[in-house]
């Protein structure tokens, strides 16, 4: 273990551990030493609901009021049906008094039978001293004030001890006739509902209740409820906590205490079964937990999560050793990257630690539970996603020097032996005049041993291919011209084919795409390598000299650059290269050995690839420009070329998962496991963000619509949603500053053509996941440019989902306000959740914007070497073809 490495971890440890003391800092409100002068009591566990009917037995009961005698001196009962009228019994047992309660709603028959009962345990039980017939009633609107009215006059008639009815304050205020008909005021005291900041709310409930006092002068009031949640969401300014929670009922108590004034503490037990009737808040306004624990001391500090050092000892050790692994694994890295990453992997270890005890913490159901598995596994994911974002980021910024560099071997003259290249150009449906451009740059490589093996598959209009096969009998011998009229496979199945037909000594192929000009030397400067008897693949970038044309394409072109730059570089330091269908070259004998090309696939060459490293040999990737094609001319190819590979990325992983994860014997180290699994994470987070907004519209319709049922996921889960998309943007700007070198507005540019195909590569991953056999797309170019309709229409299933979302942010901000922290966050999830489909909109726009008007054909920049030649090259009889 290097000292370095331990201090880091410690650092990071400390740092980690100042965190979680800040978050869970105590509270010391004034302490209260007394009895509590009375509890609203329901004594419903866990699993029991009045709406589910099934209910508390006797011996549940009374080991509740048990549990309450030595802290309360009363309990306040809400109904005197389904076993509720034997409390005033039981309580009396334990010395209680009790004030009793009748239930009233619109139901007149169950309203009769409430009073009956209420009426026969005052008579048998002497502990009753008062009673409340009906709760908030008026404020559910269940019964006018004149009805009411005539409950009260009934109950007081025929009781001999005070009758009250209960309502919030503001409800006594509207109808101070209901006092003529009540011997006293209930009041409901409940700050939280009112969106009162905890540390206003003792103020705010005195002066309520002077308030009411001063109205009904002649009448005694009682405060019916007052307390605050120990959880659930924020509502406005009132935050529901444990430590809210202390404070406040130990500050109103003592105030309480030195006023005179009478109340019951809403509640005595969580209740879970309200959480469909009030909302997730609704569980947790109990002085004891569900499982009848208290939930905090009434003398001395209080701390909102008492268990947080478990938790940071969790949160601290488990990635511990990993992180010992990569700090002296990795020691190349500048001491400041080693920190950030360091950083970041205990920030998201505690993240997720943190949020899977409050998912455990709240109350479940058998659905709930099920939800949040769910969406603590779509965490995990995207926690890891972001962790392998980050090492690359650390990789690329902070390395001393690549461990992996490839440069073209410039001095390649003194060679005696140049391996034979077979070049095969595979073609359907291609412009004759673009693959002429391409043959004219074939015809001019500077290589002693070459051939070029140019084969046009599955095109039926021969004004495509013959004007191709005159070019190739024009430049000569070593051009070799097929067609096929079918051929099954896609481009895997033309290239098998080829095979058949290369000379039987060339040891090496190379294959490019039909739109590609590519440089004199580049075989001159990358055969070479095969020198080397274990090396199967070399691999140059993809690039493009179509750029200038219009601002679509140079978004493009960056937003490419930024894989061969960046992603390419990352994965070729542990020999994990994708290797691309262009640009590349192959050893034929492995080539060979493994059976050719896979037809079963639509990404062949990244197959290819796996399978040479799987087989131990090794890939060698020169991130330098020796060919540069063209791009897609609209939306809707750049779209289909980016679904084929995510398509084609899924098809590769399904077939090869086992040897991905070491259940089939291969030779891929675990370095490259690594790259192949976390290389293709981020499409599954594409995937996942599809998921993820389809699943948000669904619940914005609910929180809108049914806000009792549906409530805001945890504001922690938000937050780290929020973060995730902060790192992915963040990371990409930042790398692409420093490895690629794009300016602020190439970078946003990129930036932009990226974020709009991922709702694309969302579709492709889940149809890939589902399917197999979608067929082989192709990427049109030299497409005439659309109209702006047709490249608005291109974008129209990404617009619709973005009315959706932005129409959705609107719904919840009329229905929350402007107040609400967890609807602003909710707003702000459902924004940043349309940013890739705003992106989407905007990039179809700009791919129909007339091209641009005397550009002659060039790259984006210089990628270290100079300009492709674009000059013609002459054919056998001197003429350019």
């Amino acid at each position: 273990m290097r000292r370095s490495s331990l201090s880091i971890l410690v650092l990071v440890g400390l740092a980690n551990l100042a965190v979680f003391a800040l978050l869970n800092r105590p509270v010391d409100p004034p302490p209260w030493d007394d009895v509590i002068a009375g509890a609203s009591f329901s004594p419903y566990r866990s699993g029991q609901s009045p709406v589910e009917k099934v209910f508390p037995s006797e011996d549940e009961i009374r080991s509740d009021l048990r549990t309450l005698a030595p802290h309360v001196r009363a309990v306040r009962t809400y109904t005197s049906l389904d076993g509720m009228d034997q409390i005033p019994r039981l309580a009396n047992e334990f010395g209680l008094e009790v004030t009793a309660g009748a239930w009233l709603d619109g139901d007149r028959k169950k309203n009769e039978r409430e009073l009956r009962n209420l009426v026969a345990s005052v008579a048998a039980n002497g502990n009753v001293n008062r009673v409340i017939v009906g709760n908030e009633v008026l404020l559910r609107g269940e019964m006018t004030p004149s009805r009411l009215a005539g409950y009260l006059r009934r109950a007081r008639a025929q009781l001999n001890v005070p009758v009250g009815t209960a309502e919030p304050w503001h409800v006594w205020l509207k109808h101070p006739e209901l006092a003529r008909d009540v011997d006293f005021i209930a009041v409901h005291l409940l700050p939280y509902w009112e969106g009162v900041p905890a540390d206003h709310a003792v103020e705010f409930v005195l002066d309520r209740l002077a308030e009411v006092k001063k109205r009904f002068p002649n009448k005694p009031v009682l405060i019916g409820e007052v307390g605050w949640p120990s959880n659930g969401r924020i509502r406005k300014g009132a935050v529901p906590s444990l430590e809210n929670q202390a404070a406040f009922l130990r500050e109103f108590l003592n105030a309480a205490k030195s006023r005179g004034v009478d109340y019951f503490v809403m509640e005595a037990f969580d209740q879970p079964w309200k959480i469909p009737v009030e909302g997730g808040v609704g569980a947790y306004w109990g002085i004891f937990d569900a499982a009848r624990a208290p939930k905090f001391a009434w003398v001395g500090p209080v701390v909102g999560t008492p268990s947080w050092p478990w938790l940071y000892a969790l949160a601290t050790l488990v990635p511990a050793l990993p992180l010992l692994w990569f700090l002296n694994r990795f020691e190349r890295y500048r001491t400041r990257g080693r920190v950030f990453f360091a950083g970041l992997v205990q920030a998201a270890c505690s993240l997720f630690v943190w949020i899977c005890y409050w998912t455990a913490a709240q109350y479940h159901t058998v659905y709930s539970a099920s939800a949040w598995l769910v969406l603590l596994g779509a965490l995990a994911l995207l926690l890891s996603i972001g962790i392998t974002e980050a090492f690359e980021l650390t990789e690329l910024l902070w390395h001393r020097k690549l461990a992996r560099r490839f440069r073209p071997v410039a001095d390649a003259k003194q060679l005696t032996h140049w391996p034979k290249v077979s070049l095969h150009l595979p073609l359907c449906n291609e412009p004759p005049d673009m693959v002429r451009e391409t043959l004219n740059s074939l015809a001019a490589l500077d290589y002693p041993e070459l051939e070029v093996l140019v084969v046009d598959n599955n095109t039926t209009d021969p004004g495509l291919w013959k004007p191709v096969a005159d070019a190739c009998e024009i430049l000569g011998p070593r051009f070799k011209f097929f067609h096929f009229d079918k051929v099954a496979g896609f481009k895997a199945g033309a290239l098998n084919l080829m095979l058949a037909e290369t000379d039987p000594a060339a040891e090496i192929i190379a294959v490019i795409d039909s739109d590609y000009v590519v440089r004199p030397d580049w075989l001159r400067n990358l055969a070479p390598y095969f020198a080397d008897p274990n090396l199967a693949i070399v691999q140059a970038p993809q690039d493009y000299r179509d750029g200038a044309q219009s601002f679509f394409k140079e978004m493009c072109g960056w937003e490419y650059a930024g894989f061969f730059d960046i992603g390419m570089v990352h994965r070729n330091e542990r020999n994990a290269i994708i290797q691309h269908g262009t640009m590349t070259l192959v050893r034929r004998s492995v080539l060979d050995s493994l059976g050719g090309w896979a037809t079963w696939c639509i990404c062949e060459d990244a197959e290819l690839g796996l399978r040479v490293m799987e087989k131990g040999y090794d890939t060698a990737y020169v991130n330098h420009s020796y060919g540069r094609g063209l791009m897609p001319d609209t939306y809707t190819a750049y779209q289909k070329q980016r679904f084929r590979w995510a398509y084609g990325a899924v098809q590769i992983l399904k077939r090869h998962w086992r040897e991905l994860v070491g259940l089939r014997e291969s030779k891929l180290s675990p370095a490259q496991r690594y790259h192949f699994i976390a290389g293709w994470l981020p499409w599954f987070a594409d995937a996942l963000n599809t998921a993820v907004t389809v699943l948000a519209l669904v619940w914005t319709a609910g929180l809108v619509a049914l806000p009792k049922l549906f409530e805001f996921p945890l504001r922690f889960f938000l937050t780290a949603a929020l973060g995730f998309f902060a790192l992915k943007v963040g990371k990409t700007l930042w790398l692409y500053a420093a490895r690629v070198h794009a300016s602020a507005d190439e970078n946003l540019s990129a930036a932009l053509a990226g974020l709009s195909l991922t709702h694309t590569i969302g579709k492709a991953m889940f149809s890939g996941l589902f399917t197999s056999d979608r067929p082989f797309m192709r990427t049109p170019k030299c497409e005439d440019q659309p109209a702006l309709v047709r490249g608005v229409l291109a974008s129209r299933e990404e617009s619709t989902i973005l009315a959706l979302l932005l129409l959705g942010a609107l719904a919840i901000g009329f229905r929350y306000g402007s107040q609400d922290v967890e609807a602003q966050l909710w707003i702000a999830l459902l924004g940043v959740q349309s940013l890739p489909y705003l992106a989407s909109l905007g990039t179809a726009v700009i791919s129909a914007l007339p091209p641009r008007t005397d550009v002659l054909p060039q790259p984006l920049r210089q990628r270290e070497y100079e300009t492709v030649m674009s000059s013609a090259v002459s054919g056998r009889d001197g003429t350019a073809v």
